[in-house]
């Protein structure tokens, strides 16, 4: 199915006590945890929801992340999380993503990820569907 010209998505957490370190400041694996909800329901308007991975066993596997940490969330702050597909090659996709304090709209992250579409069991990489290219 071709993809919408416009695909973004935006998400909702609220840092809890397992999001933070000792100080009440949210931890890097914390904001990793976030995308990864977001680009999960992103994928899923890609046509990759769950159910339609685990039955064709096509998964999007990230392959890398940069990441920019601008300024702290801490305990009880609402965060809402972009996402937005933002490039498209024969062999990967990148999403980014930033994720911004609800209550000021302090931009704290900056995110890219490159994923691959890899078939299991096998761990073959695939090329991307030729309607998403389009």
């Amino acid at each position: 199915m071709p993809l919408p010209a416009d695909l973004h998505l935006t998400t909702r957490e609220e840092v809890m006590f397992f999001d933070t370190d000792i100080g009440g400041v949210v931890h890097n694996l914390a904001y990793l945890r976030m995308i990864e909800t977001c680009r999960t329901k992103l994928a899923g308007k890609m046509g990759m929801d769950l159910k339609s991975m685990a039955e064709t066993k096509v998964f999007p596997v990230v392959v890398r992340t940069e990441i920019d940490y601008k300024r702290p969330a801490t305990l009880g702050d609402a965060l809402l999380i972009r996402g937005r597909l933002d490039e498209m090659q024969r062999a990967r996709f990148w999403c980014a993503f930033e994720i911004r304090r609800e209550s000021d709209d302090a931009l704290l992250i900056t995110c890219r990820q490159a994923l691959a579409l890899v078939q299991m069991p096998e761990g073959r990489p695939m090329r991307m569907p030729k309607e998403w290219q389009e």
